[in-house]
């Protein structure tokens, strides 16, 4: 079997280190320029570490779990990696556009793999204006935040706020508020994956809010806009039996 020039990388932790240590040892281990995969040891939080990180590399990752959380992550086995590479399936994810205006005037552009977010940083509710497309949705929401998520990240954070969970493959963003005060029967919506969502933030001296890009944040916002960027493609690769998509769809029935 022809073996494929691998980049590996891994999370800091002792574990995680150690398999990096054993794969390199078995497989080698090319330079990022010379790659043509990237194979990720770690949890989902170095996953999306590495997506961002190597997002003008266009290379494909694979990514094994050996941390706390692995979502992203196939298993991790060290004897048959290159089997699994060459049986993998890849799947295509669009992140989002986060386009934020800070009290400064200045203004700050993010990727999100999977969600943008707003969150009130002091004490007091936010209060955040909501538009879809230009047109107002929600004059005043009052609340601890709100986010925007994609499919793939419709089971993390979005979930927990009590978001919907969207197929893999949709063409749709998911729209949640995060401890709504106001209005009290609104608990979100499910957006075409071409909608530009505008977050205006209400009294932003007073109320001041942040906005982040999965791990980046910017402080003191004043706007947030949020679109799907389809021009933008991260390829992830998932053994066959243990696929994105069906994990995403078997989150529904938990």
């Amino acid at each position: 079997m022809s073996r494929p020039g691998i980049h590996f990388v891994a999370s800091p932790s002792a574990a995680a280190q150690k398999a990096l240590e054993v794969m390199r040892d078995r497989y080698g281990d090319c330079e990022l320029d010379d790659a043509e995969l990237i194979v990720a040891l770690g949890g989902d939080g170095f996953m999306l570490r590495t997506l961002h990180r190597c997002i003008k590399a266009d290379l494909p990752v694979y990514g094994m779990k050996i941390g706390n959380v692995g979502f992203l992550m196939n298993r991790y086995e060290d004897d048959d990696l290159l089997e699994r590479l060459a049986a993998a399936n890849s799947v295509s994810l669009n992140p989002l556009q986060m386009k934020v205006r800070g009290e400064s005037g200045a203004e700050v552009k993010a990727l999100a793999i999977n969600e943008v977010s707003l969150f009130r940083q002091t004490n007091q509710a936010a209060h955040i204006r909501i538009a879809v497309n230009g047109l107002e949705k929600v004059p005043s929401l009052v609340c601890d935040g709100v986010l925007v998520s994609t499919a793939a990240g419709s089971t993390a954070y979005n979930l927990s706020a009590h978001g919907p969970i969207l197929p893999l493959g949709t063409d749709a963003l998911a729209l949640t508020p995060i401890s709504p005060f106001r209005p009290r029967r609104w608990n979100g919506a499910i957006l075409p994956g071409s909608a530009t969502v505008t977050f205006e933030v209400l009294d932003p001296y007073k109320r001041s809010v942040s906005a982040t890009a999965d791990a980046h944040e910017v402080r003191n916002v004043v706007s947030v806009e949020v679109h799907l960027d389809k021009t933008t493609a991260l390829k992830l690769m998932f053994d066959p039996d243990h696929s994105l998509e069906e994990r995403i769809l078997n989150e529904q029935f938990l």
